[in-house]
């Protein structure tokens, strides 16, 4: 053991080299809110130089003032001693003194990589690692690792032990703590591998997955910032619970120029938290849905006319229903995109009242441009044509998957019946309850598959034009023949934003839909994939999961790690996590748990009756029991429920969760309602049970109504 007077002697050390870095770190602030301030009196030059230079000023100069506020607590954490003779402190960003010496290394620089690196047996030049805690700007506690006793000079003092596991012990907040200090050898190689091509990370519960990719994201915008933050990273989370728990994460590693999104919300204007059970996911995920899909962007609109009259120089002209048809079909081959073909439709009735005219030989009847002139003046003629072939939505068609007549067209010879059946059910019992996550792919595909309405690549034009040197106002047919002279030229606007680098969490739940939504975004970026696939909940086809990964992920190289150490739960917790997995995979390797509270879990059975007010109570003994957060988790369709039971302004502590949203999130203490309800809840009930056992750091205690 350290005596305290060594103890307190390093504290001290450390804090005076801290001291330092923060009163560095005041005049950095001070000098970034000068120059933001004195970036406006360029605009007093007056010329547009001046301003583009203001203007680039002020913008560098706010975002070091925000960076530099954003880092100020925990911004050092580490230091190596090296052979050289040399001293490294490691924080969150890099700081330089006054004469340019380097008073902390960012933990993204290379240099800094042997804090994470470094072994007892391959020491990589490191003679000591020092862990360094503090709170706001005091150190409170340091812990060193000898690795090159050999190569220790005379008086080097090392002090305390377990600096990880004591930090790995500590309590979570509401968000998703840093752990930028604890990431270990395993978890740091696949941080900082090769910027190109898919990077693999697989481990089970508790081995930092989401640590490794939330900080390979800040890893590759501080490696290469121009392709990344220009490129744009988008990470993907299974949740919109677990997007808001990890979201102050890449903040406090220096970076603000990543894109969060949870699966239910990639597609722009939707925010989809609800899930659909494991059965409907699973038909709603296969890639069978996009031929379903394909048939209802051909179908014809529901309650479109069924004929069009038309009084012309005293001769009705009229299309029937079979020749709107021909026409729509016509103007609508295989593989074309609705909206992007609207015109064709369009033009396909000007012909073809143009041809019937001709046949009726119409008194006084003009050439084909006038007389499409004066029919597409008629307001009636236009409502035809918006409600005949109006420009769709996705939000429009997919609605139509809730009228049993067009689902059982859809889906025939597709889906089986009692499919079929599922998804009816499923959309005739959703009512107000709004989009599922499953729905919001295929709101993805559908808009994939309707297309845009195409747009001029030139300037485009306005009501007005010249007509002989005099601006004059175009009529609905000038304008629609123009539209069409420019089809050759039209160019198809971007559908979706494309990225640089995309993570995706948790991706052993992402369906094959999911997996073409998100290889959308990621046609050209490099890729971090993390997830196991011993907490899937789905219940598809595992074949086609595969090809639609492979797709979105093409052929690039992959980088595959595997992550051993369950840092998160106590070995109690994981022991009773693990004999549940154990039930259908025997010989699936696990990871180790290392750290042990002595704590065994908790099982309580009570009659169903006594289920509130056990849980309730459950709750609150561990909240007594924890200094951070405690997570209820039920069983999906009973998650409302439960969390009634509860006071409507609950500890900020508590949350309710369902198995689905529980998914990545960890707590220090768990209460899981009905384990036996989560086994047969779905064929993948075993799996969700062991991710649900799995969350608590410190507590769980199961609740099993009888």
């Amino acid at each position: 053991m350290t005596d305290h007077t060594t103890l307190r002697q390093e504290i001290e050390a450390e804090q005076r080299h801290l001291d330092r870095v923060y009163a560095r770190l005041a005049q950095l602030r001070h000098s970034a809110v000068l120059a933001e301030r004195d970036g406006y009196q360029l605009a007093r030059v007056g010329n547009f130089g001046a301003l583009v230079e203001r203007d680039a000023m002020v913008f560098h100069a706010a975002r070091r003032r925000h960076t530099l506020d954003a880092e100020h607590e925990g911004l050092v954490f580490g230091r190596l001693d090296l052979r050289t003779g040399q001293v490294l402190h490691v924080g969150r960003l890099g700081v330089r003194g006054e004469h340019a010496e380097p008073l902390v290394i960012d933990w993204r620089a290379p240099a800094a990589a042997a804090f994470y690196q470094a072994t007892a047996a391959e020491p990589a030049g490191v003679v000591r690692r020092r862990v360094i805690t503090s709170s706001g700007e005091r150190v409170t506690r340091i812990s060193d690792d000898l690795l090159d006793p050999a190569a220790a000079p005379d008086g080097m003092r090392v002090v305390g032990d377990g600096a990880m596991l004591a930090d790995l012990s500590r309590t979570t907040g509401r968000e998703m703590r840093d752990i930028v200090a604890t990431i270990q050898r395993e978890q740091d190689e696949a941080i900082r591998s090769p910027a190109g091509g898919v990077t693999v990370v697989s481990g089970g519960p508790g081995t930092g997955k989401t640590a490794v990719a939330l900080h390979r994201a800040a890893y590759l915008l501080y490696s290469d910032r121009s392709r990344f933050a220009g490129g744009g990273v988008l990470v993907v989370g299974p949740s919109a619970v677990f997007v808001d728990y990890i979201g102050s994460v890449l903040p406090s590693l220096g970076e603000n120029a990543a894109t969060l999104h949870s699966l239910g919300s990639l597609v722009e204007g939707v925010e989809a938290v609800r899930t659909d059970p494991a059965a409907v996911a699973a038909v709603k995920g296969s890639l069978r849905m996009r031929r379903v899909l394909e048939r209802a962007v051909r179908d014809q609109v529901p309650d479109a006319p069924d004929e069009l009259r038309l009084l012309y120089r005293g001769e009705l002209l009229r299309l029937s229903g079979a020749e709107l048809e021909r026409i729509r079909t016509r103007a609508l081959p295989p593989g074309a995109r609705r909206n992007e073909v609207r015109r064709a439709g369009f033009d396909g009735i000007f012909a073809a009242l143009w041809a019937q005219a001709q046949e009726l030989r119409v008194g006084r009847l003009p050439d084909q441009r006038s007389f499409e002139d004066d029919i597409a003046e008629r307001p009636e003629f236009r409502d035809f044509l918006r409600a005949w072939w109006p420009r769709l939505h996705p939000r429009h068609v997919l609605p139509w998957l809730a009228r049993p007549e067009r689902l059982r067209r859809y889906t025939a010879g597709i889906l089986s019946r009692a499919e079929t059946r599922l998804l009816a059910e499923a959309y005739r019992t959703s009512g107000g309850e709004g989009l599922t996550v499953a729905d919001v792919a295929l709101l993805d595909e559908l808009d994939h598959l309707l297309g845009r309405p195409m747009r001029p690549a030139r300037r485009r034009r306005d009501p007005y034009q010249l007509v002989g040197g005099v601006r004059e106002v175009t009529t609905y047919a000038d304008r629609q023949r123009s539209a069409r002279s420019d089809r050759d030229t039209a160019e198809r606007p971007a559908d979706y934003r494309e990225y640089a680098h995309v993570v995706v969490d948790e991706s052993q739940d992402v369906s094959p839909m999911q997996w073409r939504m998100l290889g959308r975004r990621g046609r050209l970026a490099s890729w971090t994939v993390v997830g196991d696939p011993a907490q899937t909940a789905w219940t598809g086809d595992p074949a086609e999961l595969s090809r639609a990964q492979d797709k979105a992920l093409g052929r690039r190289p992959r980088h595959e790690f595997t992550l051993t150490t369950n840092y998160r739960n106590s070995a109690e917790i994981f022991a009773a996590a693990a004999r549940v997995i154990r039930e259908i995979a025997p010989d699936l390797p696990l990871p180790v748990a290392v750290r042990a509270t002595g704590v065994p879990p908790v099982e309580l059975v009570v009659p169903a009756e006594e289920l509130p007010d056990a849980v309730r109570e459950a709750a609150a003994k561990l909240l007594t029991e924890v200094e951070g957060t405690v997570g209820v988790i039920t069983p999906v369709p009973r998650r409302d429920e439960i969390a009634s039971w509860f006071d409507p302004a609950p500890d900020p502590r508590l949350q309710v969760v369902d198995t689905m949203q529980a998914k990545g999130m960890e707590y220090d203490g768990v209460v899981l309602v009905g384990p036996t309800e989560i086994r047969a809840g779905s064929a993948a009930g075993v799996r969700t049970l062991y991710v649900a056992l799995s969350r608590a750091t410190q507590r769980l205690t199961t609740v099993e109504p009888t």
